[in-house]
């Protein structure tokens, strides 16, 4: 029984990111999510409750989706150096880094604030990356790890902001750019 609720909490979830993406965080309704998963809003009720417990759960799974990359981009990374490099490309993953989603994240993360759950996410995920940053950062600009992550942190948020507004999200190029990036604030 599990097995289908979490079938099914996927699809919504998914379709809640497509709809979000197509009518705005502010626009969207639950029938417009339940038409994007071929359902009816009564079931997204019964899986979820509120529009606000479904963008909690999207949200939640778009940060394990992050977690999951981190850590696979983490496996085999040989001292602070490719560690670092390892998670700033994890914010930028095929599977994470495209444009309904990165549509949803930034539209997210600006709902936050008028948001308990979403608030609570936010410093989560903020708390998390900055701590993940600085760990590495520590062995590689001592004395600048604060100003360093805090670049980094508004670099990567940057280039979020900047594919939801245009659509254009090429992973692999974003990588590369943020080594680059990387690179210069890292000697």
């Amino acid at each position: 029984m599990s097995r289908i609720r979490d079938l099914r909490n996927e699809e919504l979830t998914s379709a809640a990111i497509r709809a979000v993406h197509r009518h705005g965080y502010a626009q969207v309704t639950m029938t417009d999510i339940a038409q994007e998963a071929n359902a009816s809003a009564a079931s997204i009720n019964y899986y979820f409750g509120t529009k606000e417990k479904l963008m909690e759960a999207t949200m939640r799974r778009l940060l394990g989706l992050l977690r999951r990359a981190a850590l696979e981009r983490l496996q085999g990374a040989q001292g602070p150096r490719a560690r670092l490099e390892a998670l700033v490309a994890a914010n930028f993953d095929d599977r994470l880094f495209v444009p309904a989603q990165c549509s949803l994240w930034v539209q997210f993360w600006s709902n936050a604030p008028y948001s308990t759950s979403l608030a609570r996410l936010h410093r989560i995920n903020r708390a998390r990356v900055q701590s993940h940053l600085q760990a590495e950062l520590r062995h590689l600009v001592p004395g600048a790890v604060e100003t360093v992550t805090a670049t980094l942190q508004a670099y990567m948020d940057g280039v979020w902001l900047e594919a939801a507004q245009s659509g254009i999200c090429d992973a692999q190029a974003t990588r590369r750019e943020a080594a680059v990036v990387l690179g210069r604030l890292v000697v």
